[in-house]
């Protein structure tokens, strides 16, 4: 007499949905018949394999997992790799989805642990981004505390890089009284002059918040999301910050931390090294395009989260060939 294998308990479902069956099945073929039974699939080419790793099911190994292991069956043609694949599924739901906010709102309200309940919380933040819209009326909150003239994100956006790149301008004004020659107090002025023109025609650069202008001239996807760029040594950011400030209000004002960054300092190196040259040289002589760049322009700019600001001192100089216009001969 053949000895009788003892029916394996086993929990089975479809890659499409989370609804799970409790299977007692002796082998493989036994499993699959009844798993196609209860998802109404066909039986012809199908497979098994488990939930947590994507790893297919050979009959040798289905006698060996636990019981109450959790399994996925699979037709022909389509692939499991395991929690990966739940990930996507929830990356891929609409971001508006009522049944996800409420399911991560259940969560959150019986939840004690802190982690847990970060992870929660950030995920309901994202669940409510509301980037899609644009004008005022569709979104009053994020415009609150925001001044009546704007009536678009885009357009506030715009004034809010305008306004910083207009603080670099002071900045550069406000050397000048430092410099104690007379005659080169008045060269410099005349150049924080011809920068402010400059500034003025490019629009003080407010296209790089702004998501409604082409792509190369601005910093963000068309809509709205900005990636940090990374420290002012490093080629890009190590921890992936991202963050649309036209998804929320909340994000509007954590954008307001996020800093452009001198690869050559502003205040330590830039300014200091125009107000050198202008010692003994007429503006002509200067490449007032090369210190435009530097001070006002992705050129020389690195959008960063505060996390990847460093403070410290970059040591980084500006190039000695570009400060003038032409190679400068000294007299013998």
């Amino acid at each position: 007499m053949h000895k009788l294998t003892k029916p394996k308990l086993v929990k089975i479902r479809s890659a499409n949905e989370a609804k799970k069956y409790g299977i007692a099945a002796a082998n493989l073929k036994e499993l699959i018949k009844k798993g196609c039974n209860l998802l109404k699939v066909s039986s012809s080419k199908v497979h098994v394999c488990l939930y947590d790793d994507g790893t297919v099911l050979t009959e040798e190994y289905f006698q060996n997992v636990p019981d109450n292991t959790e399994l996925v069956l699979l037709p022909e043609g389509q692939s499991w790799n395991g929690l990966v694949h739940e990930i996507n599924q929830v990356l891929g739901l609409d971001r508006d989805s009522d049944l996800l906010i409420s399911a991560a709102k259940d969560l959150l309200s019986d939840e004690q642990s802190p982690k847990r309940r970060r992870i929660l919380g950030d995920l309901l933040w994202n669940l409510r981004d509301n980037s899609e819209v644009e004008n005022r009326e569709e979104d009053k909150d994020w415009f609150e505390g925001i001044d009546g003239r704007f009536k678009t994100k885009s357009a506030y956006m715009r004034y809010n890089c305008e306004s910083r790149i207009r603080g670099y301008l002071k900045e550069v004004d406000g050397y000048t009284k430092t410099i104690p020659n007379v005659k080169a107090k008045s060269e410099y002025k005349k150049m924080v002059e011809i920068l402010a023109e400059k500034l003025k025609a490019a629009r003080y650069n407010g296209t790089y918040f702004d998501r409604s202008e082409r792509d190369i001239n601005r910093l963000c996807t068309e809509e709205g999301w900005f990636t940090c760029q990374g420290a002012f040594d490093q080629n890009n950011c190590a921890f992936l910050h991202s963050i649309n400030p036209y998804g929320s209000r909340e994000s509007r004002i954590l954008f307001s931390t996020w800093n452009l960054d001198h690869l050559i300092e502003k205040k330590r190196t830039v300014i200091p090294t125009l107000a050198e040259a202008l010692k003994g040289s007429k503006i002509a002589d200067i490449n007032v395009d090369y210190f435009y760049k530097l001070l006002f322009t992705r050129e020389n700019l690195k959008l960063v989260h505060i996390v990847c600001h460093k403070k410290g001192a970059h040591e980084l100089s500006c190039d000695s060939r570009k400060i003038y216009k032409r190679v400068r001969r000294t007299v013998k």
